[in-house]
């Protein structure tokens, strides 16, 4: 085939796909328009998909109370023709992951946590009542006894999540509740935990705070009884007031560095 016949046909080609793809983005916009239910790849079952993600920036509040987050913008657009920024992240930071390795001495680094694991059914712990009048309460064996007696056993693979109500303050210094000497927020009873990894299959369990633990541990009781297990633990999760109790499932997007303890994640849940 000639030159010219081999550019002509690469151009057709281009022209096919980018009309294909400009007719895809009209779908989609119209769909977003319409509210029409969730894509056909979507699992049976479910019907929308909420962002269970807060956005990270450097104001995000951290566990040791200092920035987590730094962009530097390396090239623009303007003058460049793209742009790309070069990100400095803490590992804990924002709604993230916390591999087994984060409080083992050899547990599984976040690249070698089993993608099956990824996609958990959620079940949602409702302390927010509780911790609005206590900030230091815990999520406890009684609680998970509730949680199942009103809708069954724990699945195995589930991720668990404590909803403390705890996301609505992450623009206020009440997300971390630091009083000087201590910080003050929502958590996981370490013998809740244990029931966790004796009676249930769940493989993740996660907090709308920035710990697993409440924040005047000392000793970080559940995070030692967790971790090392080579289960995983999520923080700073979102949303966890736009889902039901059960029934709906998780997607976490870990990420995918050798050797990391944990990251930033995207996580959604398909409803």
């Amino acid at each position: 085939m000639c030159d010219i016949c081999v550019m002509n046909s690469v151009k057709d080609r281009m022209l096919s796909r980018r009309g294909f793809f400009k007719a895809a983005a009209a779908s989609g916009v119209a769909v977003a328009a319409t509210g029409v239910s969730a894509p056909m790849a979507m699992a049976a079952g479910h019907g929308k998909v909420e962002d269970m993600t807060h956005t990270i920036s450097p104001d995000f509040p951290t566990y040791f109370g200092e920035p987590g987050y730094a962009s530097e913008q390396l090239f623009n657009f303007g003058e460049h023709g793209f742009n790309l920024q070069r990100l400095t992240v803490n590992e804990h930071t924002g709604t993230h992951i916390d591999a087994p390795l984060h409080f083992s001495a050899d547990g599984a680094s976040v690249d070698e946590i089993p993608v099956s694991d990824l996609v958990a059914p959620l079940c949602v712990v409702d302390i927010a009542a509780r911790a609005a009048e206590d900030a230091d309460t815990l999520l406890t064996p009684d609680d998970l006894k509730a949680w199942m007696s009103a809708n069954g056993d724990i699945p195995d693979g589930a991720c668990v999540a404590l909803y403390s109500g705890w996301a609505a303050k992450v623009d206020s210094d009440a997300y971390r509740g630091f009083d000087g000497q201590a910080q003050h927020y929502p958590g996981f009873h370490v013998e809740a935990a244990q029931m966790l990894i004796e009676d249930t299959g769940a493989r993740s369990i996660a907090s709308d705070t920035l710990s697993l633990d409440h924040g005047i541990s000392a000793n970080f009781a559940t995070h030692y009884a967790w971790l090392p297990t080579g289960r995983f633990g999520i923080e700073n999760l979102a949303g966890l007031d736009r889902v039901p109790a059960a029934g709906a499932t998780l997607v976490i997007g870990a990420p995918k560095h050798a050797g990391g303890t944990g990251g930033p994640a995207r996580i959604f849940a398909m409803v």
